[in-house]
Parts: C-alpha cells; structure tokens; sequence
C-alpha cells in the first residue's frame, strides 16, 4: 500500500513561527487558505465529508472556524482527505516544491510583512487569495493546445 501524500502539517512550521513569535495558528494559516477553497469546491473525499460531518457542518453554518476544521484533522492537510480532482489540482498547484501556490499567497498577501507566516487568515485576506486560486483553478482546467499541426 502506497504512503499517504501529505501536502503540509502545522507542525512543519512551528519552530519558524516561534522563532518570529507567532501564534501557533500561524503555522496553519497559509494551508487553511487553500483548505477552505477546496471545501467551498466540493473537492473534499468522501471519507473527509463522512468523517468530518460534524465540524463541517458547524463550519457551514459559522458556528466553527476554519481553523478549528483544520485543528480537527490534526492540523495535517493528506491526500485521503481530498476527492481525486482536488488531489490532481493540489499535486499541480500546491505542491511547495514546483507549484505556484506559495509564490502566490506571498504575492497577494504578504505586502510589507516581515514574512508569510506573518500574514493573518481573515475574511477579506480569503477573498482576495479565492480570486487567485480560482483564476490558477481555471487555468489548470483549461483543455491544452497541440503543438503539432494535425
């Protein structure tokens, strides 16, 4: 059996965020930008929805933040929890390593911060990076062109 792909856990990021002083949300806070569009796209797994029915729900109707829907899966963002769309997608584009997610969220959010663990997850912060992801989304959906005449 396969190892699970793990995209990003919190915990990656905790010695950096206390060496900067950080709460420790902000080791989440760059991943749950791209865990709530996922679930605003219904690209979540089935297993995901079933097993997080509870706190989604409560997400859905405000009464859990989606940090606490974060925090409920141990803070761990693996690809058990993602439908195979949003697997392809986030293999594409939030991929650290060769995607362009990371340089997008420090292009749009960062600003005069000292760096992007810096940057606070909030309502108006979501909005701006959703319109970004949406627009890579697009992109990536996009049938490609040949390259050869016929």
């Amino acid at each position: 059996m396969d190892s699970p792909h793990v995209y990003d856990k919190a915990k990656y990021h905790f010695e950096t965020i206390s060496q900067h002083g950080l709460s420790e949300e902000h080791a989440a806070n760059h991943t749950i930008f791209f865990l709530r569009w996922l679930i605003e796209q219904r690209m979540m797994s089935e297993f995901f929805e079933e097993q997080g029915a509870y706190i989604l729900k409560k997400f859905k109707n405000g009464g859990a933040t989606i940090h606490e829907v974060y925090e409920w899966w141990d803070c761990c963002l693996v690809d058990d929890q993602l439908s195979e769309e949003g697997n392809a997608f986030a293999m594409h584009y939030f991929d650290f390593q060769h995607g362009l997610y990371l340089r997008d969220y420090i292009a749009t959010l960062k600003g005069d911060l000292p760096t992007e663990f810096h940057i606070d997850f909030t309502e108006e912060n979501y909005e701006t990076m959703k319109h970004v992801i949406d627009r890579r989304y697009r992109d990536w959906k996009k049938p490609r062109r040949k390259w050869w005449p016929f």
